[in-house]
């Protein structure tokens, strides 16, 4: 026997006879010394998982370009002594690694519910003789026997039986699959009926539920609020670092600075000016809110970051069973073919399905009977449920004089049953098959004699009555749906028009080869396995695409954690909930759209704290180099920057719920654009900052301390009206401010104004010095709002 590995699916290709010669096993199993042997080879029947130092992953959130930056002026202020100002930025360092940190381990808690499904004990042939062992134990060619009620342990090969196997934890679908001799049965399955010996094929992580676990281990998709995280990083400490770099030459040469304590008081006010040390808390809160919002709408938000990505979808993939449809049988059509009426062939149906079944195809008639008011005439003798082995149910009732024998299953099994085959019944069954029906035949007959079809019924899982409705609005917010699906291409095809998604699909072996080629242009792709929708999230964003994933199973569940959005509908197992971002509570379309709708609603928030933020670092950066220049001394000191971070940064979070419209298109971070637009309203708050200063010192005569004092208030005025133009895209009069940002501005306000006056932790400055700033400020920053309107129509932020 080769250690060569072939996946399940190849198994299931092969014979029993190659099977077992591929595998150097036989019908009775194998030995307990090859056993031993084939362990050491394959490793045990379980889910192996590296273990990690929660300790070493919660440090490792203290390094990278964020923490460094923060770190660095951590040590620069207490080696000028400013100890506040160090505390204050460790806090919001330790706070940032935290929140990382959780996110990590909601991942590993993924993994580690993967493990704990897998069977722990299982009945295996081993020298002949059936016994109870670790499932951990097993190896591939060991022959097992698998029963009602067992988990099964590994992917196998039917050898001999039949069973019913609910796989619904894998695949999410309700219905039972009927495997026999030669079929395959996976890891993690339940037997719901009959008895089976079985050839394990694989084990451990090369089972079907192994590789599922792999691949969540490694599904990863980009952090966009991380990239938009390190991009603002990055372009404001490059704007600071050139401008502290060109001002600090110019000091050193000119003699303005003399101490080395000076000009780090001063480098390190623009470092403290220029990084965005709340913006880590503020993406972070205003997720939260946003989860808050979903939360009432019936949406679990699972993982924060989601619910920002969500704004950037532009392709959704559609789960069919249980999203798109039902997710249960009815009875769409019923034709009589030797029969009368609709009627009649339902009575004969209800003669072989028993009322107190679980079965859905028995459900389904009966619901269907009770509708059209349909009664039992014969008095009911005997009833056998679905056997598996004889692929139908009968059931015998007396009729006057006669017993009637009645028969209702598979169509080629029931023809076999009958004495002929009625004209025209395979043009019945073909259309059924075209518009993606399940048909059944119910025939009848004298017992002892030969069955007559009675007709036919066919069954479907129908769309929900919402679903058409809700995919013509996710079309409308620019979003392309495409669904995928396991069933078969008629049904998908059918389901696809119904619903408005589109007919243009195919089998994915059709197009499995050049799926990132055309992955775009289709509509649905059907007969879609498990790793496949992986893999078409995956070509989806190697084409630049942001991909919303919904499903429901296990093997659902990396592409879940690999999309951008991934969506876990009403009902789905524990691990689909944990591998996705936000879990429906309800069933069917409607959490989608709310999902979409609230994300880009906390889109424009934080937009709108970002372009505040790059505003005020423009005009900052240039405000402190230009104020040294002209007046000798610093404009701002750092206490001063320190309460100017609360006002700007801090005090701005109140934008997590202000009134915000969503956008009709999916919104992607342009983070050049923005701050192109921010450098025009940066310079011209500059300006106004400028001229602040000269009417400061030419009118109100302040002293270095005071103009300090009186710079810092016009900035914090500036700050938080500049708030209120940038939160509209339009002009700022346009939208109503949220209660919150409202409060938060007039509170700021008179904060700082009390705290100009009184002196209390900085230079106090006359009344009427501290009430012209606000004045002035007021009028100054609410007149720029057209300039800013022409920016924003310039890079796309109005339509």
């Amino acid at each position: 026997m080769g250690n060569k590995v072939l996946s399940t699916k190849d198994f299931e290709r092969l014979s029993l006879k190659e099977a077992f010669e591929l595998l150097g096993s036989r019908p009775n199993g194998i030995s307990d010394v090859e056993a031993k042997r084939r362990l050491i080879v394959y490793g045990l029947n379980v889910i192996e998982e590296k273990k990690e130092n929660p300790v070493l992953e919660l440090l490792k959130k203290f390094w990278g370009p964020m923490p460094w930056l923060l770190e660095i002026a951590i040590i620069l202020s207490l080696f000028i002594g400013h100890v506040v100002e160090a505390v204050i930025i460790t806090l919001l360092l330790v706070i940032n690694a935290v929140i990382g940190f959780l996110h990590h381990e909601s991942s590993r808690k993924v993994l580690e519910m993967l493990k704990s499904k897998l069977a722990p004990r299982a009945k295996v042939f081993r020298n002949g003789v059936l016994r109870d062992v670790e499932a951990a134990l097993i190896v591939p060619g060991d022959v097992i026997v698998v029963e009602l009620g067992d988990v099964v342990p590994a992917d196998c090969k039917v050898v001999e039986g039949e069973v019913s196997v609910d796989q619904s934890i894998l695949t999410g679908e309700s219905l039972p699959v009927e495997v026999s001799s030669g079929g395959v049965i996976f890891a993690g399955s339940i037997i719901k009926r009959g008895r089976a010996r079985c050839l394990v094929v694989n084990t451990g992580r090369n089972t079907y539920f192994g590789k599922t676990v792999e691949l969540v281990r490694i599904a990863r998709p980009r952090s966009h609020t991380e990239e938009v995280m390190l991009a603002i990083t990055k372009y404001s400490m490059f704007t600071g670092v050139m401008v502290m770099i060109a001002a600090d030459i110019y000091i050193f040469f000119s003699g303005l600075k003399n101490e080395i304590i000076s000009i780090i008081t001063f480098d390190l006010a623009i470092l403290m000016g220029c990084v965005p040390v709340a913006l880590p808390a503020v993406m972070t809160i205003m997720q939260a809110a946003g989860a808050r919002e979903l939360a009432q709408k019936s949406v679990l938000v699972t993982r924060l970051d989601a619910v920002e990505d969500a704004a950037s979808v532009d392709i959704l993939c559609l789960d069919k069973t249980g999203t798109i449809t039902m997710g249960s049988l009815e009875v769409s059509e019923v034709i009589p073919i030797s029969v009368g009426s609709e009627k009649e062939v339902l009575e004969l149906a209800l003669y072989a399905s028993p009322e107190d079944s679980e079965s859905p195809i028995d459900i389904a008639i009966i619901k269907k009977a009770k509708e059209l008011g349909v009664t039992r005439r014969g008095k009911q003798i005997s009833l056998t449920p679905f056997d598996p082995s004889i692929k139908r149910s009968e059931g015998v009732i007396e009729l006057g004089e006669k017993k009637i024998r009645i028969a209702l299953g598979a169509p080629q099994v029931i023809i076999s049953l009958c004495r002929e085959t009625p004209q025209g019944l395979e043009q019945v069954l073909v259309k059924l098959a075209e518009r993606g029906l399940r048909a059944l035949l119910v025939a009848y007959g004298e017992e002892g004699k030969a069955l007559t079809v009675a007709g036919v019924i066919g069954l479907s899982d129908p769309p929900r009555p919402d679903s058409a409705e809700l995919i013509s609005e996710l079309k409308k917010l620019g979003i392309k749906p495409l669904m995928l699906t396991g069933d078969s291409f008629p049904i998908a095809r059918e389901t696809a028009k119904k619903v408005g998604i589109g007919e243009k699909g195919y089998p994915l072996l059709r197009i499995k080869e050049k799926l990132g080629e055309i992955v775009e242009s289709i509509d649905f792709i059907a007969e879609v396995y498990p790793e496949d929708k992986y893999a078409v999230v995956k070509a989806l964003q190697e084409k630049g695409h942001m991909v919303g994933m919904t499903g429901d199973g296990v093997n659902d569940a990396p592409a879940l954690r690999q999309a951008e959005l991934g969506i876990a509908v009403s009902g789905a197992t524990d691990i689909a909930k944990r591998s996705a971002g936000v879990v429906l509570l309800a069933p069917g379309l409607r959490g989608i759209v709310d999902v979409i709708d609230i994300s880009r609603r906390v889109f424009q928030r934080a937009l709108t704290w970002i372009l505040n933020k790059i505003a005020k670092v423009i005009q900052f950066t240039l405000l402190l180099p230009l104020g040294l220049l002209w007046l000798h001394y610093d404009v701002l000191s750092l206490m001063g920057m320190t309460l100017l971070i609360f006002a700007n940064d801090f005090a701005t979070m109140s934008l997590s719920t202000d009134n915000a419209s969503p956008s009709l298109s999916p919104r992607k971070w342009r983070i050049q654009s923005l701050f192109v637009s921010s450098l025009v309203v940066g310079i011209a708050l500059l300006v106004e900052a400028i001229l602040a200063i000269y009417i400061g010192l030419r009118v109100f005569n302040l002293n270095m301390k005071q103009m300090q004092t009186f710079t810092l208030l016009n900035m914090v005025y500036i700050s938080q009206f500049r708030v209120l133009i940038l939160r509209e895209r339009n002009y700022f009069w346009r939208s109503k401010p949220g209660k919150m940002l409202i409060t938060s501005i007039v509170g700021v306000i008179i904060a700082y104004t009390l705290l100009g006056i009184s002196g209390l932790i900085i230079e106090p400055v006359s009344v009427n010095a501290v009430l012209f700033s606000l004045a002035y400020s007021t009028i100054f920053t609410l007149s720029i709002d057209p300039i800013k309107v022409l920016m924003f129509k310039k890079i796309g932020l109005i339509s």
